[in-house]
């Protein structure tokens, strides 16, 4: 851990919400030991107290606490883990580096790289846009609709790289919330898939979650079918084929809903998986050398929430992806 890293995380300590220890009171007197801890950090899921008691992270008046354990009035409940589990914020990260695209007092665009989560679910997530922002622009904290997504207007998968918009502002955030829910933002993305497409066309498959693998969206591509669970998204993706060499399709996609992983969902129900998408092309075992799948969100335009002008934004092609093209000659699109 770098020494400025580790100045941060000691800052972080300081703060008094990350108190390790807590004394019982007469109204907590015979709670569950699990119950009393969701109380005092409620940031923390039913699954990370569940490992922090399996790591032996906390004590209970110096004695190791047990899971089914009931706490009595004056008991002293020690938390001993790492101090980035407490933080119930993401913890600034100074060592990421992000290309910004864009930036004025309301917005906030920039160019994430594939393999970095647009944010984390505890303190212990330390590598995402989250603790990039929070490290650049304190500021941000607090704004959005979770303290895990400080700003993020909208989010893209692990390993899909491109633009993402950040609001500076709770008006901005709100503005361009209603902007999304209206359809009124237009996303364009580039991606290379598997086999020779039509050369322009509209996948409207309604997605639910996949029952088999929680991991996974599904498309239901049967009329009148339902999953037995979950709930059901529509969804309705428009594409263009730019080029197609070697049993391989270049488009460029649009995306009317914003549905999780609908794009890779839609394109591997039409049997035109994403190269190197492990998840949705899983029998297309060749990558082309690639350590991510190739969806890279190139284009998004929407109208300034205070200006009320039309901004488009654009984040150019991964140096990896572009790689690819010139190796299948298909690097003249992008001139």
């Amino acid at each position: 851990m770098g020494r400025k890293y580790s100045k941060v995380v000691g800052m972080v300590l300081q703060d008094k919400s990350l108190q390790r220890s807590w004394t019982v009171t007469a109204d907590c007197a015979g709670l569950r030991l699990d119950a009393f801890l969701r109380a005092q950090l409620p940031f923390l899921s039913r699954r990370e107290l569940e490992e922090a008691m399996r790591e032996q992270y906390l004590s209970v008046n110096g004695r190791r606490a047990r899971k089914g354990g009931r706490v009595v009035e004056g008991d002293v409940v020690q938390f001993n883990g790492p101090v980035a589990w407490l933080s119930p914020t993401p913890i600034p990260n100074p060592r990421l580096a992000v290309p910004v695209i864009y930036e004025d007092a309301e917005l906030l665009a920039l160019n994430k790289p594939a393999g970095m989560n647009c944010h984390g679910f505890s303190g212990r997530d330390d590598d995402s846009l989250a603790n990039f922002l929070l490290a650049r622009w304190p500021e941000l904290s607090g704004i959005g609709k979770s303290r895990w997504e400080p700003g993020l207007v909208h989010r893209l998968d692990r390993e899909t790289s491109g633009v993402v918009l950040v609001a500076k502002t709770q008006a901005a955030f709100d503005d361009l919330c209603r902007q999304f829910r209206r359809r009124a933002v237009k996303k364009s993305y580039l991606a290379l898939v598997w086999g020779s497409t039509l050369r322009r066309g509209e996948i409207d498959f309604p997605l639910t979650h996949d029952s088999k693998d929680e991991r996974k969206m599904q498309a239901i591509v049967v009329p009148g079918h339902r999953a037995p669970k979950g709930k059901v998204w529509p969804a309705l993706t428009h594409y263009q084929k730019v080029c197609e060499q070697g049993g391989l399709s270049f488009l460029e996609l649009e995306m009317e809903t914003g549905v999780t992983h609908q794009l890779r969902a839609h394109l591997a129900a039409i049997d035109h998986p994403i190269v190197g998408d492990a998840l949705y092309g899983a029998e297309r075992r060749e990558t082309l050398g690639l350590r991510r799948h190739f969806l890279h969100a190139k284009k998004l335009r929407m109208t300034h929430p205070v200006s009320r002008r039309s901004v488009k934004l654009e984040a150019p092609l991964p140096g990896e992806l572009a790689a690819v093209l010139a190796r299948l000659k298909m690097n003249l699109v992008l001139a």
